[in-house]
């Protein structure tokens, strides 16, 4: 069975085929979530994230122009959700929270530990970078975004994007004990 394409779907979903939406909700609700929980670090907020970023979609998918890949331009839509609640949150945020993440595919449960650990000690340190640097270590490394994608998406040069990011880096190694954890915990987060 072939798959159909984002801009299909799109054109089905403006249409009012419920099964095309939800379709394109299937297609990247795990990926939307995951980005959520990283830069909010709490499920339940990141729930409520992805549900706000898909309600978003769908009020504002008549705009999509197709000018650039329709992945790029839900995750600018993301990004603009996750501002929002940085400005929503940040009296009450706390840093020291961080839950636990669970990897339910690995097999080796020593492994699955380790995996865990590194994830949650990346995610903490993340915690300690400034909202912009930290979108853009999650474009580059989670959503597997080149540069020119994130100064697209986030409104900044491609050299402001690669400086952030350097500049982040170094931050993340003051934050965690390894460097290695960097490695292996962008890896498999």
């Amino acid at each position: 069975m072939f798959e159909r394409s984002d801009e299909t779907l799109i054109a089905q979903a403006l249409k009012g085929k419920k099964s095309a939406w939800l379709t394109l909700v299937k297609r990247y609700e795990k990926n939307l979530y995951n980005y959520a929980l990283r830069m909010v670090n709490n499920p339940a907020d990141a729930m409520d994230l992805m549900q706000d970023i898909f309600i978003a979609l769908f009020r504002n998918l008549s705009k999509f122009r197709g000018e650039c890949p329709f992945k790029n331009w839900l995750f600018k839509i993301a990004h603009y959700r996750c501002l929002e609640y940085y400005r929503r949150k940040r009296p009450m945020q706390s840093l020291d929270d961080v839950p636990e993440q669970e990897d339910e595919e690995s097999v080796c449960l020593e492994k699955n530990l380790q995996i865990q650990q590194q994830s949650s000690a990346l995610l903490e340190a993340m915690q300690h970078l400034p909202v912009k640097q930290k979108l853009v270590v999650e474009l580059k490394f989670f959503q597997q975004c080149t540069f020119e994608d994130i100064s697209q998406q986030l409104g900044i040069s491609t050299n402001t994007a690669k400086s952030q990011l350097y500049s982040a880096l170094d931050k993340l190694k003051l934050h965690l004990v390894d460097d290695q954890i960097i490695k292996v915990g962008v890896e498999y987060v």
